[in-house]
C-alpha cells in the first residue's frame, strides 16, 4: 500500500509545509539501482590514533571505487574507533564528527567501526568500546533526511571480512537499516566475487515465497545470481509458480508443519540440485488475540509455522548434509520478537524464538564453515499491514528515525547481504530492518 502522506510531503508544496510545521517529513529513500556505484558521492574517513582498520577500510573503498575526499556534502562518514582504549579517548568521536556531521548529504551514511567489547585488551577499553553503541544509536536519531548510522564490531584478525558489510552499509541497499550493531568474526578468506552477481551458481531455498516479503526475497536473490527454489503451501501453489517461473527458478509445494515435510523437502533438494547453499526461513503467519482470548489452536498454529518448522527443517538439511561449508541460513524474526506487541503473545514468542535459533545454531554451523543470522523487520508496507487500522498504521510508519515504513525489498536486501559468500564473518547476528523504530529502541 502506498504511503500517501510521504508522497505528499515530498512534493514542492509539501516540503514547504513541512518546513513551517512540526509535521514529520520523511525523505524518499534511495534504493539499489542496477549499474549505480556503491556510494554516489564523497566519503570522509577518519579514526582514532592506533586504530587497526585503516588499511582494510581503504582497501574496501578502493575496490568499490568510492570517492574518498573532502568534497562536501559527504555521502558517507566512516570512522575507525578501534584505537579508543579508554573513556577519555571517546573525545575522538566528537573531534571527528562535530565539524562534519551537518555536512552529511541526503540519504547519507555513518559507519563507526570498533572492537567487540568482550575481546578488548583491558576493562577500560571494553567500557569505551561498549559506549560506541550509545553514540551510533543516538546519532542515527539526529542525522535525519534519510541518513543512517551503524556500528560494526570487528574481531581482531577478522579485518579481511569487512568488505561485504561495509559495502552493504554504505550503499542504498541498506536504505531502511539504521541504528544497528553488527559483529564480524574470523572466517575463511572471502572468495573472489563478481559483486553484481555474488550468488552465481548458488541454490537458495526461500520458504513463504509466493507473495509479499517472500517474493521480494526470491527476486533479490535471483537478481544476485542464485537459482531460487521457492516453497509455499498447496493453497498458494499458483502464486508460487508465478514467482519462481518469472525468475527462472523452481518450486516446492509443502506444508512446513507436516511431520513428513522436512524429509520430503530435503529429498527434493537432493534430487534436483544435490545441495542447498542458502536457506531463508521466511514462512510465517499471525493469529492475533490477547492472551486471555486466544485459544490453543491459534497459539499452536503460530508457534508451529514460525518457529518449530524452522528448527525441524534446519535439522533435516544438516542431518542430510545438504547444507555444508559456505552455507548460509537466514531467519526472519520481527521487532515484535524483541519488544513484544499487545495481542501478539504467540507471534512475539515465535519471533523471539527465531532469535534463539540463531544463538543456538551459530556455534554448530561455525564448525561446518557455515553461518546463521536473522533479520527483524519493523513496519513494512505489505498487504498485511495495509489491513491495519489507519491510526495504528500511521504510528507504525512515523515512529522511527526514518519516519516511514519500509518496503519488502529492504528486508530482501539485508538477507542478500547475509547470504553472500563474502559474509562468512557474519554469524549469530540479528539486524533490525525497521528504520530505527522507536519500538524496542
Amino acid at each position: 500500500m502506498a504511503d500517501r502522506y510521504a508522497q505528499l510531503i515530498n512534493t514542492p508544496v509539501g516540503r514547504l509545509v513541512g518546513k513551517r510545521t512540526p509535521l514529520p517529513t520523511p525523505v524518499s529513500l534511495e534504493r539499489y539501482r542496477a549499474g549505480a556505484p556503491v556510494v554516489e558521492g564523497s566519503v570522509l574517513v577518519g579514526g582514532a590514533p592506533g586504530g587497526r582498520l585503516d588499511a582494510a577500510i581503504a582497501r574496501v573503498l578502493s575496490d568499490a571505487r568510492a570517492e574518498v575526499s573532502l568534497a562536501t556534502p559527504y555521502k558517507a562518514l566512516v570512522f575507525d574507533a578501534t584505537g579508543i582504549v579508554d573513556s577519555a579517548g571517546l573525545g575522538e568521536l566528537h573531534g571527528f564528527f562535530h565539524p562534519v556531521v551537518r555536512e552529511l548529504a541526503r540519504c547519507g551514511r555513518v559507519v563507526v567501526l570498533g572492537t567487540s567489547p568482550e575481546l578488548a585488551g583491558s576493562p577500560a577499553e571494553s567500557i569505551a568500546q561498549r559506549a560506541l553503541e550509545g553514540f551510533t544509536r543516538a546519532l542515527g536519531k539526529e542525522v535525519r533526511r534519510g541518513a543512517t548510522a551503524q556500528l560494526v564490531y570487528v574481531e581482531p584478525g577478522a579485518e579481511d571480512q569487512l568488505a561485504s558489510t561495509l559495502r552493504f552499509l554504505l550503499s542504498p541497499r541498506s536504505a531502511y537499516v539504521s541504528g544497528q550493531v553488527v559483529r564480524i568474526g574470523k572466517a575463511d578468506a572471502p572468495p573472489a566475487l563478481d559483486w553484481d552477481k555474488p550468488l552465481a551458481g548458488k541454490v537458495a531455498l526461500v520458504t513463504g515465497a509466493s507473495r509479499g516479503i517472500g517474493a521480494a526475497i526470491a527476486s533479490t536473490l535471483a537478481r544476485d545470481g542464485a537459482h531460487v527454489v521457492g516453497l509455499d503451501v498447496p493453497a498458494l501453489e499458483d502464486d508460487l509458480n508465478a514467482v519462481t517461473d518469472a525468475l527462472g527458478g523452481s518450486s516446492i509445494v509443502a506444508d512446513v508443519t507436516a511431520a513428513e515435510a522436512p524429509a520430503q523437502i530435503a529429498e527434493q533438494l537432493r534430487a534436483a540440485h544435490g545441495r542447498v547453499d542458502v536457506v531463508v526461513h521466511n514462512a510465517g503467519i499471525t493469529r492475533d488475540k490477547t492472551l486471555g482470548r486466544m485459544d490453543a489452536e491459534r497459539w499452536n498454529a503460530v508457534i508451529g509455522v514460525n518457529l518449530t518448522a524452522i528448527e525441524r527443517l534446519t535439522d533435516a538439511l544438516l542431518d542430510d548434509a545438504l547444507l555444508g561449508a559456505g552455507g548460509r541460513v537466514v531467519g526472519v524474526s520481527s521487532i515484535s520478537g524483541i519488544a513484544g506487541n499487545g495481542g501478539q503473545t504467540n507471534y512475539a514468542t515465535s519471533k523471539a524464538g527465531v532469535i534463539g535459533v540463531v544463538g543456538a545454531y551459530a556455534p554448530l554451523l561455525a564448525q561446518r564453515g557455515a553461518t546463521i543470522n536473522a533479520v527483524a523487520p519493523g513496519f513494512i508496507e505489505t498487504q498485511m499491514t495495509a489491513k491495519v487500522p489507519l491510526a495504528i498504521r500511521e504510528a507504525g510508519r512515523r515512529m522511527s528515525s526514518l519516519q516511514q515504513g519500509g518496503l519488502p525489498v529492504d528486508v530482501a536486501e539485508t538477507i542478500a547481504w547475509f547470504a553472500s559468500p563474502a559474509s562468512g564473518g557474519l554469524n549469530g547476528n540479528v539486524v533490525r530492518v525497521c528504520g530505527q523504530s522507536l519500538l524496542g529502541a
